[in-house]
């Protein structure tokens, strides 16, 4: 059959800068240039340039994992990464107009037809229609989105599912990524093994949970929010309640951003950044966060929230934990009674105090009681499929607590571990 020119691409005229689809277009142009009869010489450079294609496509296929009708899927996977006129204006507005959906028509017209054919057609190599790569990758979003172009029935039905993509998940790290940390310079690098925790696996702090999670709702459709500062005793759960919302509400657009306190003073460049990318919402997200006496960098933080000349864009909220309700260590000298040191101990309660009121919504999480501590326990160990009675975990688990350094929900966690790893087979 005839293909198309992939020279004529418009919208996703970026693709013409990949090696395999400019090894794809060389070889339908040699084809073209000898249509009938053609010469030995004619037939061995075209038989030169699919091998070119097909070493070209299985070291992708091996480097990315992707599998079955390889040509297919590396197109759409160069597709969902962006890098194209319609993926940077969804990413900066969030939105797409009719002018869009005719010009992706257009090109997935031209796309259309190599996405649907086999990968031996061009390669010559039928390994390729169904490969099974050394370790294959989770490219759920990608075949979600290889599927619903394959099944439109027209150029415009592929370009808006495409275009839709766009907009409800991102392009290319902001859709493979649900949490990022913080590079040289405020850049986002995607963290690959971000852990997923379930919502209903966070046992006890009702009250706190529902007012976190009612917080985020409130933020992700729109309505106002406040910047959360979770504090309290440690291992209580506030780090993994804040990563639970992150995965619950990643499908709706959201991404945590991950900072620490010595990246501070890029607070600022970074909340600019994260204003220019309207198709998400970001959680800025500040774990174990405290300062030391005579540390001057929380300062950055406290003008961003609340102060600066660039306000706090309205698609990031900052959330922070902390094991310190003020979060500035306050020292013997700070509370000193004696008149002459009276002016010095108001402003640095003051100061102290300062920080932490940039938080609108402040939940406290207090050691969980024995029964709570047990009942994380036990829940953990039903979800492995082991029962213990009341008697047994009520002694064991009290006894781990008494051999390490009180209860909480992290010690809770590391009995389950040892329990597990020693259960005889």
């Amino acid at each position: 059959m005839g293909y198309p020119d992939l020279r004529r691409l418009t919208v996703c005229r970026n693709l013409l800068e990949d090696a395999v689809i400019n090894k794809l277009v060389a070889i339908r142009l040699k084809e073209q240039e000898e249509p009938v009869g053609e010469p030995d010489s004619g037939k061995t450079e075209i038989q030169i340039l699919r091998s070119e294609l097909t070493a070209l496509l299985v070291k992708k296929a091996e480097t990315l994992g992707l599998s079955g009708n390889i040509l297919s899927s590396y197109m759409v996977h160069c597709l969902a990464e962006g890098s194209n006129t319609a993926a940077d204006i969804i990413e900066a507005t969030g939105a797409f107009g009719k002018g869009l959906v005719q010009a992706m028509s257009q090109d997935m017209q031209l796309l259309l037809p190599f996405l649907l054919a086999k990968s031996s057609a061009f390669s010559g190599a039928a390994f390729l229609d169904a490969y099974a790569p050394a370790e294959e990758a989770d490219h759920k979003f990608e075949n979600n989105l290889q599927n619903k172009i394959l099944q439109a029935k027209t150029p415009a039905g592929a370009a808006k599912a495409l275009l839709a993509h766009y907009k409800k998940w991102g392009s290319g790290m902001l859709a493979r990524y649900t949490a990022f940390r913080i590079g040289t310079g405020g850049t986002l690098i995607g963290i690959a093994d971000f852990p997923v925790f379930k919502w209903d696996d966070l046992l006890g702090y009702e009250d706190q949970k529902y007012k976190l999670l009612t917080n985020t709702q409130n933020f992700m459709e729109g309505r106002p929010a406040n910047n959360v500062l979770l504090t309290g005793a440690r291992g209580t759960g506030k780090s993994t309640g804040v990563k639970a919302l992150a995965a619950m509400f990643a499908a709706d657009g959201l991404r945590l951003i991950q900072i620490t306190r010595d990246q501070l003073e890029l607070v600022s460049p970074v909340l600019e950044k994260l204003n220019d990318i309207r198709s998400k919402k970001f959680i800025l997200f500040f774990d174990d966060l405290s300062f030391d006496e005579g540390e001057s960098s929380y300062k950055y933080l406290k003008s961003a929230i609340d102060g600066s000349v660039t306000a706090q864009p309205d698609n990031v909220l900052i959330y922070a934990t902390s094991n310190r309700r003020h979060l500035l260590k306050e020292t013997w000298s700070d509370r000193n009674d004696a008149l002459e040191a009276e002016v010095y101990r108001q402003d640095s309660a003051n100061e102290s105090i300062s920080l932490s009121d940039r938080f609108g919504l402040i939940l406290h999480y207090s050691m969980p009681s024995q029964d709570e501590y047990l009942q994380i326990i036990d829940h953990e160990l039903r979800k492995a499929g082991v029962r213990l009675s009341p008697e047994e975990l009520r002694l064991e688990g009290i006894r781990w607590e008494m051999e390490h350094s009180g209860r909480n929900g992290r010690i809770a966690n590391q009995f389950v571990k040892w329990y597990l790893g020693n259960l005889e087979e």
